[in-house]
């Protein structure tokens, strides 16, 4: 089976997820009916390193009565400070920057409290009877309220679950929306981990661009007259030559507006998760992307790749993220920072992976400094190997999140059916509840509903087309038993993961199609059509059910998880065992080896990203974009001279 590119990068530079990595729990053609003990995708959610069982079966929530107050982390509208007045619809955001060359990092942003607005409020009034709305006389509004876009268009603000939105020109800074009446006000009310939950959605495919799930961008540069042959963001910022900007930012403006954030909120969830790239902050050498672009729209980011070189650039990249959001004014808003998305254990080994995350953790918290309140969580992925062999890592290290991305769809078996791949994702709640317990936070940054990898280029846009997939792609027809099938799969993947974040929002169209495909990867579709629950609730209990006994989180993560006593206090024989630059690299690095990797060197200027800006309240004070005046050391550069594989 073709691999799934999942960053933008060239060809040959791309993380890829594989069919041997990334099925996680995926049934398989010899096993229809359910899970089998000799599965082994299976058992790395099942068993612990020294071979003993997790804990029994379990439900994914602490208790009911908690589930039916919990949330999630609030969060307004994101800040894209070319969009005007954004609403603070209360939402946390996740943001993966995107570098392009070996490890993935994930920074996992709350967006919402900061609007910036070149115009203030826009329009005259809108305010349309007690609910509130947009205009010279509104700022804020309840469900039925009209709101004003910052293009001039309107749309209805619908919310069944108590929620709110907020837009006040004159104070940007102020306390934000709820996403719903049970989830923490952003700015006013405390995230209480173990309580509240994150129920979210990624939205891939803005400012990070994916074929499958934007097409019709790519579609118009597959034939172009630079004979570039388009297969990621890098090759197509290459083919749109000129017209680069002016196409890469109406996408920005178009494929994720104010109203798809007043809709996620609408749907139950409270958290969203952004890929962005590192280009966001500059490129180097011959990089073709968009720069600094995409900061306008959101300000935050990051996701990449890994050769000594380009780990180092991370770090000063980490820094600077970091140093930005622990600002008094972003802190409340900014919940989660994560090191690395889809790590490619398989091909830099362990050891170098580990490293990477000391150095990366010291990093941020040298930035931050350490206990609740200092700075965001740090997450880092699982690199596909199961909760599991994580326990002990890290160990005293404050607030560190695990990051796990199961994915039910690539098998490369079309033929699989939603009965027979409903019960598989309640298994990972045994390892998630486990991890929770002993680790600390855990969460699910990416599921989706996929069963398969059917999907116009989901598996890359040179991939060969897959027999039998023709019946996945046709959504329109699905009939009741598929649509409740593919719920049945949502459900247990919600209940499992606890703490989550769907991939993806939506899909775009195809132009060639004349509609979106990968309909399982599509929330918004899915939330029409039936195969997402109106209300994400309604997935609690639901694998205590499926397994018939449960062994319930009981909310109290390790004290260090969450900055309490202990937090920071790293083992310094660990610490030193774990250098950077690693001693080993795989497949072939290793000894004096390792010395011959291009590097850059710490001796440049840091840069700082730019606040937002607020016509209405000039006196706003933003932020230097740094926090610790104490974090000084020099960024890493390109050694003058050198070249470097890109």
């Amino acid at each position: 089976m073709a691999t799934y590119a999942h960053i933008p990068s060239r060809e040959n530079l791309e993380m890829t997820e594989t069919s041997t990595r990334l099925p996680v729990g995926a049934a398989r053609p010899e096993q229809p009916g359910g899970y089998s003990g000799e599965d082994e995708l299976l058992n790395m959610y099942r068993d612990r390193e020294d071979g003993s069982p997790m804990l029994s079966s379990t439900t994914t929530n602490s208790n009911l009565s908690k589930m039916d107050r919990a949330g999630g982390a609030t969060a307004a509208a994101g800040s894209k400070m070319k969009r005007g007045k954004l609403l603070k619809i209360v939402l946390a955001v996740a943001a993966i920057v995107a570098i392009a060359v070996a490890i993935a990092l994930a920074l996992v942003f709350t967006v919402g409290k900061k609007n910036s607005s070149s115009s203030g409020a826009a329009g005259a009034s809108t305010t349309t009877g007690p609910n509130g709305g947009v205009g010279q006389s509104g700022t804020s509004g309840k469900s039925g309220s009209l709101v004003t876009m910052e293009d001039g268009s309107t749309f209805t603000y619908n919310n069944n679950f108590g929620g709110d939105w907020a837009a006040e020109p004159s104070k940007p800074f102020a306390s934000g929306g709820k996403a719903q009446s049970w989830s923490p006000r952003i700015g006013s009310e405390e995230w209480k981990w173990g309580e509240h939950t994150i129920r979210g959605v990624n939205l891939g495919g803005w400012l990070v661009t994916e074929p499958f799930i934007c097409p019709g961008l790519y579609e118009k540069y597959v034939t172009n007259d630079r004979s570039i042959t388009v297969i990621d963001e890098w090759t197509l910022s290459q083919a749109m030559g000129d017209k680069l900007a002016e196409e890469m930012e109406n996408h920005y403006k178009t494929f994720i507006t104010e109203k798809d954030f007043a809709d996620i909120a609408a749907a139950g969830l409270n958290w969203v998760r952004i890929p962005i790239g590192f280009w966001a902050i500059e490129t180097m050498n011959d990089e073709p992307f968009l720069v600094g672009t995409s900061w306008t729209y959101f300000l935050k980011a990051m996701h990449g790749v890994m050769g000594i070189a380009n780990a180092q650039r991370t770090l000063t990249y980490l820094r600077i993220f970091t140093e930005f959001v622990s600002q008094p004014q972003y802190k409340d808003v900014v919940q989660i920072v994560g090191i690395v998305n889809e790590i490619l254990w398989a091909t830099i080994g362990q050891e170098a992976v580990q490293s990477f995350y000391y150095a990366a953790y010291e990093a941020i918290r040298k930035s931050s400094g350490t206990g609740a309140g200092n700075g965001p969580f740090i997450a880092i992925h699982e690199g596909f190997q199961g909760p599991a062999i994580w326990e002990g890592f890290l160990a005293g290290s404050d607030r560190v999140v695990l990051d796990q991305h199961p994915y039910l769809a690539f098998m490369g078996d079309p033929n699989s059916t939603p009965e027979s791949s409903a019960p598989k994702p309640c298994e990972w709640a045994i390892a998630t509840n486990q991890s929770q317990s002993v680790f600390g936070v855990t969460v699910g940054g990416e599921f989706s509903t996929a069963i398969n990898n059917c999907g116009l280029w989901l598996n890359g846009m040179q991939s060969d087309t897959i027999a039998g997939c023709s019946v996945w792609d046709d959504w329109a027809s699905w009939d009741s038993t598929v649509i409740n099938g593919l719920k049945q799969v949502t459900l247990a993947s919600m209940d499992a993961l606890q703490n989550f974040f769907f991939w993806t929002w939506r899909i775009g169209n195809s132009t060639t199609l004349g509609t979106s495909s990968s309909p399982m990867w599509h929330y918004q579709l899915g939330l029409e059509r039936g195969w997402i629950p109106k209300d994400p609730r309604e997935a609690i209990g639901h694998c205590a059910q499926v397994l018939g006994s449960s062994q319930i989180f009981d909310g109290n993560f390790p004290a260090t998880a969450t900055g309490g006593a202990g937090a920071g206090t790293l083992n310094p024989t660990a610490s030193a065992s774990h250098p950077f630059p690693p001693a080993t690299i795989s497949p072939s690095f290793s000894g004096t080896q390792i010395g011959l990797l291009p590097t850059y060197t710490p001796t440049g200027s840091l840069k700082t990203l730019p606040a937002p800006t607020f016509a209405a309240a000039p006196s706003a004070s933003v932020g230097s974009g740094w926090n610790n005046a104490g974090d000084n050391e020099p960024a890493y550069v390109s050694v003058y001279f050198s070249s470097y594989p890109v």
